[in-house]
């Protein structure tokens, strides 16, 4: 496969070129790795194009879970307990989270609702997202989940790596595309997700 379109969102690939030039070409070589047409296996049962043999999300992704697990990326998972009080959320985010508990408790917060975040790759404070699902899970990736990791000082960049909108048309109906996601971050404005990001567009 190769990277079609880039969009570095508050300097996130030249963060990347800067601090971690290595690494960022062990991903793209991962990506380069891939030979789409082998998991050109799902055949689909959708009525505007029955029969028709697509790209399998789900085999591409396991493909790129294998190939980044051979590389030493590891899942990570964050955990947090939630307030809706601003001021507790800002002061306490960066603590572990048996910390955070105890600094709501003491706080005035009568029982702090656990929660966690899970991303598939994380290696030296980057994080990666291989999404061929559905729009909402994008934009969960995008404007939750990398924020999440970011203001809790796991990670200092997200990437998200999307079929563009050329691939994407050979796969089945509702999965995200690269054109469409930047769309949606360029209307939220210049710093918004806080957070480094660096979106890639892939095709074969």
């Amino acid at each position: 496969m190769k990277i079609a379109q880039k969009y570095s969102h508050l300097n996130g690939e030249e963060y990347l070129i800067v601090h971690h030039k290595n690494l960022y070409e062990k991903i793209k070589e991962i990506i380069t790795s891939v030979n789409a047409e082998d998991f050109k296996t799902k055949i689909s049962k959708e009525k505007r194009m029955v029969g028709k043999r697509l790209y399998s999300p789900i085999d591409l992704n396991n493909e790129f879970k294998r190939l980044f697990r051979l590389e030493g990326w590891q899942e990570s998972r964050y955990s947090y307990y939630i307030t809706l009080n601003r001021d507790l959320m800002e002061k306490s985010i960066g603590l572990p989270a048996k910390e955070q508990k105890k600094y709501l408790i003491d706080h005035g917060e009568r029982d702090p609702i656990f929660s966690y975040n899970q991303t598939d790759f994380v290696k030296d404070r980057v994080a990666i997202e291989v999404q061929f699902g559905k729009y909402s899970f994008v934009a969960y990736d995008l404007f939750v989940k990398h924020m999440l990791f970011y203001s809790g000082g796991i990670i200092n960049l997200g990437i998200e790596i999307l079929p563009t909108k050329k691939m994407q048309i050979e796969m089945s109906s509702g999965v995200a595309y690269f054109e469409g996601e930047v769309y949606n971050v360029l209307r939220h404005g210049r710093n918004n997700p806080p957070v480094p990001l660096l979106i890639m567009g892939i095709e074969p």
